[in-house]
């Protein structure tokens, strides 16, 4: 895929797995959002993602989409560097695209567990409380993306 093609199916797309680094590779499903430049991704605060990020902010991320027989496939997989987003005004931008994927999705309110809320919180909850980490993809120094189509 070119540049294009592959930015914009990062666009569409909203589901990813993150490999971290540990003893073995340990492999996690994260929502995301793009912005044209970064990915973002929302993680709950405990987990043993955690700790694998800590020790080693290396990863690969993985996007796909596939038809169940596999007549059609599109994947991108990067390898950069999770980096937590500290600055209060990156974070609430963040998080205010994590609220209108969702709205623009129309996913079930039971997403909130993946993010570190109650299927029961209001959505907005993701503004205004911070239970989960923002973490931006950063320094990607090598993207695979490939279609069979």
């Amino acid at each position: 895929m070119s540049k294009k093609e592959y930015d914009e199916f990062i666009k569409d797309q909203y589901v990813s797995r993150i490999a971290f680094k540990g003893e073995y590779p340990y492999i996690a499903p994260f929502l995301y959002v793009f912005d044209g430049k970064f990915i973002y991704f929302l993680s709950t605060k405990y987990g043993k993602k955690l700790q694998l990020f800590q020790n080693n902010p290396q990863v690969a991320v993985e996007i796909d989409e596939y038809k169940e027989n596999m007549s059609y496939y599109r994947f991108v997989t990067l390898q950069g560097q999770l980096n937590e987003v500290v600055h209060q005004e990156e974070k609430q931008k963040v998080r205010k695209m994590f609220v209108n994927m969702i709205k623009k999705k129309n996913l079930s309110n039971k997403i909130m567990a993946a993010l570190g809320h109650s299927p029961e919180d209001p959505l907005d909850s993701l503004i205004t409380e911070e239970r989960s980490f923002v973490w931006k993809l950063t320094h990607v120094h090598e993207i695979v993306a490939l279609k069979n189509s």
